[in-house]
């Protein structure tokens, strides 16, 4: 009698901390086989509760444009440097493991990743449990949570370490530790990117060019920034992490709304 008491509470806990998944909010919410999530069968090992190190990757080419979604309005924040946050965390688990994320990959509930709904991906966060103090680095890989006030749905892993898996949720605080931004900004200021960067306009109304920047190059995730010189203000996407990219990008903006595009610096790029 006992056994099945312990088993019908953990049911009633897993239905409230995990129907925020993101997955349950979006047009291809049917590709999943389950139609509630689920606890694993096993506990997270202590290597998969490790805290992955958080290191320099550039924008993935998935989920970091602008969406809507029950008649609201996100922008990932793609140029992020700073960002702390506070509220409730919930965490997913089978349901979705195996999946694919926000960003294309594979959802894997052992990992220690997280779904945010605008931080960029990947990024890596903090998260410290307020109620216990416990603290887990996370990397960001999926949108999420879309439910009342919950600020980010955690692998369960990452719940498991933070001691919130009896709850379900818990108070938590998040601290950005890495993103893309932040990457190039490192780079720019020690000199170790190849400083590659594309001309895509120049005018002297450099509010036209702040205009611009917002409204078109933030929806297609790529770093810009303008230049002032000479009375010329110049609006630049880059650096580039690399040549190759370099040339993919000058390819696309060639092809999109920029066809007079150029290297700023063809010994740079080329």
């Amino acid at each position: 009698m006992i056994k099945q008491l312990i088993l019908l509470v953990t049911t009633i806990i897993l239905g409230t901390a995990c129907s925020s998944r993101p997955g349950e909010s979006v047009p291809n919410a049917g590709r999943y086989s389950q139609a509630k999530d689920s606890i694993p069968q096993r506990q997270p090992t202590l290597l998969e509760m490790t805290d992955p190190v958080p290191q320099a990757e550039p924008l993935s080419r998935g989920g970091n444009k602008p969406y809507s979604l029950f008649g609201a309005n996100y922008t990932p924040l793609v140029q992020a440097t700073e960002h702390r946050e506070a509220g409730i965390a919930s965490w997913y688990g089978n349901k979705f493991h195996g999946h694919l994320t926000s960003n294309g990959e594979t959802y894997n509930m052992f990992a220690m990743t997280a779904a945010h709904k605008t931080l960029p991906l990947p990024s890596y966060v903090k998260v410290t449990n307020l109620d216990n103090n416990k603290t887990a680095i996370v990397r960001v890989n999926d949108r999420g949570p879309f439910h009342r006030d919950r600020i980010i749905d955690l692998s369960y892993s990452a719940a498991s370490k933070l001691g919130m898996l009896q709850q379900g949720t818990a108070r938590v605080q998040l601290e950005l530790l890495q993103s893309p931004a932040m990457w190039a900004q490192t780079d720019r200021q020690t000199g170790t990117a190849e400083q590659c960067f594309i001309q895509v306009l120049a005018s002297s109304d450099s509010n036209r060019l702040n205009q611009l920047q917002q409204q078109i190059l933030q929806p297609q995730a790529l770093p810009s920034e303008i230049k002032p010189g000479s009375g010329i203000f110049r609006l630049l996407v880059g650096p580039t992490a690399s040549k190759q990219q370099a040339q993919q990008w000058l390819q696309q903006l060639k092809a999109g709304a920029f066809p007079d595009a150029y290297f700023f610096d063809s010994r740079q790029c080329s």
